[in-house]
């Protein structure tokens, strides 16, 4: 098929390399364009423009995609689909009819459970024992077109929002060539009107640790931050962020570190911390940083 790939962050690459190597024809690959990165604030490509470049796949980086010379642009390729993922632009109207077969979209979620931006930290803060991927016809709305697959995975008592991601961009990349392969056997199935939730992005402001919450609900809110922006807290005046962790046992004041192994209290049970990372320093697990800061028992964070 003449496919049009429209994604921009690590999680889009997979499912690039899968169409190539399924042996379509990637006319055009649409990503955001480079952003000022880094100390120095020199622009860097994203992993979606360094790979397609990697390939010698034609680029694109419009700002918008409203104007009628981008519609015109996209319509011309004449393409018969559009593989969307993360791609970070509302498509219009225009762009969601140009292709044949219109566009597809890989939502890494269970639809309509969290639909919107940030679906893998979402799901693994609310604590939901299991996520997936969606293959969407998208529509003019928030990730409410109807689906043409899903597939379910588990989501791991100690897994990180970096981990997950790894694995459902593997599988959208897998399901995304399925779906392209059976398209014409495929029954697209409407989103149901019960069960829709909305994954809002990220606020930094959020990712404060509040220790008089139950530890469940600490430790999903330090899996699904990790590895960004990464849940903090104070330990004696500098701030760390907490990057991996499990539910344990134990009582104490919120906050209170219970023993050398990082157990810490919470507003019901504990949790023990795995992994931390200090301000400009390098990720260690717990056994590493006790070694370098050595919080004793007692102290409160």
């Amino acid at each position: 098929m003449r496919v049009i790939f429209m994604g921009t962050p690590d999680f889009s690459v997979p499912a690039l390399d899968a169409l190539i190597e399924a042996g379509h024809e990637v006319v055009a690959v649409y990503c955001q364009p480079p952003r000022p990165a880094g100390r120095g604030k020199k622009e860097r490509p994203s992993p979606v423009q360094a790979r397609a470049e990697d390939l010698g796949l034609e680029l694109r980086h419009p700002v918008s995609l409203k104007t009628a010379d981008e519609q015109a642009a996209f319509a011309a390729l004449e393409a018969d689909v559009a593989v969307v993922v993360a791609y970070g632009l509302i498509l219009p109207q225009a762009i969601l009819r140009a292709p044949v077969h219109g566009c597809l979209n890989i939502h890494a979620s269970l639809l309509p459970r969290w639909r919107g931006a940030a679906p893998l930290h979402r799901a693994i803060m609310a604590g939901d024992a299991e996520t997936g991927v969606s293959i969407m016809q998208m529509d003019e709305g928030l990730d409410t077109g109807a689906v043409l697959m899903c597939e379910a995975t588990p989501i791991g008592a100690e897994e990180t929002t970096g981990e997950l991601h790894d694995r459902l961009s593997a599988m959208g990349a897998r399901l995304i060539v399925e779906a392209l392969a059976r398209l014409d056997r495929l029954t697209p199935e409407p989103q149901p009107a019960a069960g829709v939730t909305y994954a809002a992005k990220i606020d930094k402001a959020e990712a404060r640790i509040d220790w008089t919450r139950p530890a469940p609900e600490v430790d999903a809110m330090i899996r699904g931050l990790s590895p960004f922006p990464g849940a903090w807290t104070e330990m004696e005046g500098p701030r760390v962020k907490l990057l991996a962790s499990r539910v344990s046992v134990g009582e104490g004041v919120p906050g209170e570190v219970l023993d050398g192994a990082l157990r810490v209290a919470c507003g019901r049970g504990a949790v023990q911390l795995l992994r931390l990372q200090r301000a400009g320093g390098a990720v260690q697990d717990a056994e590493d940083f006790q070694r370098g800061m050595r919080l004793l028992p007692g102290t409160r964070l």
